[in-house]
């Protein structure tokens, strides 16, 4: 049985604002990966079910490995085309935002966020979070955040599902919606390999199987539709770049701009990377790091009872769960690596 997770005050206000609203604008992070794919566009699916007008913005272009997700053709990308998309915003009677608590997260879009919550804001469109990381800002008029959800996909499951106990209902196991689901939650699992040893998340995966989710074709689609390049890039980082600190358990991979040229470097080709080092037995944490057009991308990774989102959050400005988190640097490729070099030791014991 799925327990009734979210609190029954936000559950009854974020249904009244659902049930007011005509227009919907769901917003996810910027470089969206499977989770905040999953989560707007399943949210997405069950918003048109109930009659709703809805569409989908992400800050940039996804990977093309998502893109075979149920409507994920339809979502509006805010750094191709920022008018059409802030038009969309102005004009919503409701904004849910999916995987991130921070106005910063949704890229260009920031300042929509942050000039709406003015006090002088003349249009005030209420919004809804439905996020699992830490430290939620003030954002949203209702926010839904639960850390110990593995992924916002879970949570916008948990949400739907309250919501139907409270007489919304919505043909919710549509393949469409239930597909998105999954995927969300598979990929930001690592395909269940982390922050994935909740036995009610397996209940809910057997609940979108008989949905008619096909598991093994999601998995399939997402992490078999790679290019060569990414293949050697793989091979490049684990032979040449990962530089591993055996006295404390890490690796690290460092990527610059023009090492990611070398292999043709496409977004989504870094999925799962940061994961491969702790293969190796010795290995406890691990972190990648790449160039990117304006800033430094972190991933971490650990294994067991040992926390890497204090590494993120503290050093580079980031966060997340305590077996996988992000952060970023504003400057160059070395400071990071400098910045990961002078402060290992005291996260990672």
């Amino acid at each position: 049985m799925i327990s009734n997770l979210i609190d029954t005050q936000l559950i009854t206000r974020a249904k009244q604002l659902i049930e007011q609203a005509q227009t919907i604008v769901i917003v996810t992070h910027i470089s969206p990966d499977g989770d905040a794919m999953g989560s707007s566009l399943a949210m997405r699916w069950f918003l048109q079910d109930l009659g709703k007008q809805v569409s989908v913005i992400v800050p940039n272009e996804f990977p093309a490995f998502l893109s075979w997700l149920p409507g994920a053709q339809d979502d509006v990308i805010f750094d191709k085309n920022p008018d059409a998309a802030t038009a969309l915003l102005d004009a919503a009677d409701l904004v849910i935002v999916t995987d991130f608590q921070e106005p910063k997260r949704s890229g260009n879009m920031a300042d929509w966020f942050v000039n709406h919550q003015t006090p002088n804001t003349k249009h005030h469109t209420p919004i809804i979070m439905l996020d699992h990381h830490l430290y939620p800002s003030d954002m949203a008029d209702v926010t839904i955040s639960y850390p110990q959800c593995a992924s916002a996909s879970e949570l916008v499951y948990r949400f739907i599902h309250q919501l139907a106990i409270i007489n919304i209902q919505s043909s919710i196991y549509n393949i469409q919606y239930s597909t998105c689901i999954y995927t969300g939650m598979m990929t930001d699992t690592g395909n269940f390999q982390f922050n994935s040893n909740n036995p009610e998340m397996y209940e809910i995966v057997a609940e979108l199987m008989r949905a008619g989710v096909n598991k093994d074709e999601c998995y399939d689609k997402v992490f078999n539709q790679y290019h060569e390049g990414r293949m050697r890039l793989v091979g490049y980082c684990l032979h040449t770049k990962m530089r591993i600190f055996p006295e404390h358990h890490v690796a690290l991979i460092a990527l610059s701009s023009n090492e990611l040229k070398q292999f043709n470097f496409r977004s989504g080709d870094a999925e799962g990377i940061v994961n491969m080092p702790l293969q190796i037995s010795t290995i406890y944490y691990s972190v990648f790091m790449r160039e990117d057009t304006d800033k430094i991308k972190l991933s971490f990774r650990s294994q067991g009872d040992r926390p890497v989102n204090t590494f993120a959050s503290d050093i580079f400005n980031g966060g997340g769960h305590k077996n996988a988190a992000g952060g970023e640097h504003y400057g160059t490729l070395r400071e990071a690596v400098n910045l990961f070099l002078d402060n290992y030791e005291k996260y990672c014991i």
